[in-house]
């Protein structure tokens, strides 16, 4: 029990019997004045010296003031055994708070022994805020009990013990999943046995999380990165087909899925490069009718809106047979111009500035097809003042060093 709480039970109950002790003087008053009226009998002397009430019997007293002075006589008794018992009580509290406090202090130094008990931050705040509310419903009680009863409050130790039971029950482990795919995007940013490492551990654990679309997006991702950094030309054909194959799987899982639709598009871009100008034709309808799905489950995404600028500067410069042959499989050639590219890679710039040095390049190169040459230039030397980091920032550079002779920019 804390200080604060026993004072105010004390002075609460002390308050309570000096009313009492205050309404009998009143009454013993108003009865002196009666007496001085009234002829009447005293009687029971002893047990009026006791608890200092007279038993009033004389033959002009009601009945019923004769009942109330005996149950005012039976309400002192009370009262003066009530002030015993606080006297008691108040001279035990100094020892109770020490004995309460000696035993709050034996069970803290088990709980800071036992693993199990530790206080993290989070159940340390999760207590406080029991405590305050615990506290809040005490004073509460007070008000509405303050006409008399008995107040009931929680202690500090059974405080501490509801919230440390709430705390462990909230203390849940880390989700597998989640851990996972934190490791995963992390090695991805490393070397090329990192990313290749990335794979190993999406393919052990697909089994498990097979049936989860941010899993299996991560996986195609894992493919396409595989397929860059591989060094025959086999393997790269092989990479890309077994990529296609898991984005079929993961769009058709989950179709809600952004950046399964992102990834799908980009491996059937990457597949363009092993497959017939027929094939590579129909690959291309999938890539945009996946990236238009990609865009609209989230606008928001800057590679979406790069990769559509790309495959509309790709349609762009298609040649008249590849056109011809796309119009007799197909009934009607994939239609892109300069100018969507353009407004693609124009709004990568509005969502992200600074995307990308392949997008200045391709900014760069729509401006230059347009005849827009200044603004040609400007993109070119922005790319150029961008660092060469990922190998498509290599690849952006190698295309700057043809790209900026032709315009007057020097590299």
């Amino acid at each position: 029990m804390a200080q604060a709480d026993s004072k105010v039970l004390v002075l609460g109950a002390l308050a309570g019997v000096a009313g009492m002790g205050l309404a009998v003087a009143f009454y013993q008053g108003f009865k002196s004045r009666r007496r001085g009226s009234e002829p009447c009998d005293y009687l029971n002397c002893a047990s009026a010296q006791t608890t200092g009430v007279r038993m009033v019997n004389g033959p002009g007293l009601p009945r019923g003031q004769a009942e109330v002075l005996q149950r005012l006589e039976a309400l002192l008794q009370c009262v003066s055994e009530l002030k015993d018992e606080m006297k008691s009580l108040k001279n035990a509290l100094p020892a109770l708070q020490d004995h309460v406090r000696e035993e709050l202090r034996g069970r803290d130094e088990v709980r800071r022994a036992s693993p199990l008990h530790r206080t993290t931050p989070m159940r340390r705040k999760r207590a406080a805020g029991a405590i305050a509310a615990a506290r809040a419903d005490a004073r509460s009680s007070e008000e509405a009990e303050s006409e008399g009863g008995y107040m009931t409050a929680l202690t500090d130790s059974e405080e501490e013990e509801q919230s440390d039971a709430e705390g462990e029950d909230e203390e849940q482990p880390p989700d597998k999943l989640c851990v996972l795919l934190e490791r995963i995007d992390s090695l991805r940013k490393g070397s090329d046995s990192d990313k290749r490492e990335c794979l190993d551990i999406l393919l052990e654990h697909r089994e498990e999380f097979g049936q989860n679309s941010t899993f299996l997006w991560r996986l195609i991702r894992s493919y396409c990165d595989l397929h860059d950094i591989s060094s025959t030309l086999e393997e790269k054909k092989t990479t890309a087909e077994t990529g296609k194959r898991v984005g079929e799987e993961v769009v058709g899982l989950d179709p809600a899925c952004a950046e399964s639709h992102q990834w799908y598009a980009i491996m059937c871009g990457i597949m363009a490069e092993y497959e017939t100008v027929q094939n590579r034709i129909k690959n291309g309808y999938i890539f945009k009718d996946h990236l238009d799905k990609a865009i609209e489950l989230k606008p928001q995404d800057p590679m979406s809106y790069y990769l559509l600028g790309r495959w509309c500067y790709a349609v762009a410069q298609l040649s008249w047979i590849e056109r011809k042959v796309a119009a007799t499989l197909f009934g009607e050639p994939p239609s892109a111009t300069v100018e969507d590219a353009l407004r693609n890679f124009l709004k990568v710039e509005e969502i992200q500035p600074g995307y990308s040095k392949n997008n200045y390049v391709f900014l760069a190169k729509c401006y230059k097809d347009l005849g827009r040459r200044d603004k040609a230039r400007k993109m070119c030397e922005a790319a150029s003042s961008m660092n060469t980091v990922t190998k498509e920032d290599e690849d952006a550079r190698k295309e700057l060093e043809l790209l900026c002779p032709a315009l007057g920019v020097s590299v």
